[in-house]
């Protein structure tokens, strides 16, 4: 899988991020467009391709540190490929190239599992809703 980012809101990479996190939130979880689409100019947005196909996406925004992971998502017909562990290992290497070595995320808690096997590990915040979705936080050092 071929991984670009960009902080462009006019390229064509962050249009393919923006129509799969639109496919996975918006359509499949119900989640409303509003909550969705925000802080877009804030962040670094990463798609993942297979051939030109945009199939992964995420985005980091920076806070004191590290940066938080965001809207990551993964088309249907594209799971269980392990490209959510190719997108990781891009953020990771990216955190490291900008001297970020904290990364956190709020991970809705159907996903858990998958972040704790790349080496995230719950914070001591409680379990939250967002958007009407269960999640929790989470967290990675970064060596």
């Amino acid at each position: 899988m071929e991984i670009r980012q960009t902080t462009d809101l006019n390229s064509p990479i962050y249009h393919d991020a923006l129509a799969i996190r639109k496919t996975v939130f918006v359509q499949e979880q119900h989640v409303p467009i509003d909550l969705e689409i925000e802080n877009e100019d804030k962040t670094i947005h990463f798609v993942g391709y297979i051939g030109q196909q945009p199939v992964a996406t995420t985005r980091l925004l920076p806070e004191a540190g590290g940066y938080h992971v965001q809207r990551v998502a993964i088309l249907r017909e594209h799971r269980g490929h392990d490209y959510g562990r190719e997108l990781f290992a891009a953020l990771e290497d990216y955190a490291r190239q900008h001297d970020r070595l904290t990364l956190t995320l709020g991970g809705q808690d159907h996903a858990l599992g998958f972040y704790e096997r790349l080496g995230f590990s719950r914070t001591a915040r409680p379990g939250f809703l967002d958007a009407g979705i269960p999640h929790h936080e989470m967290q990675k050092k970064l060596d």
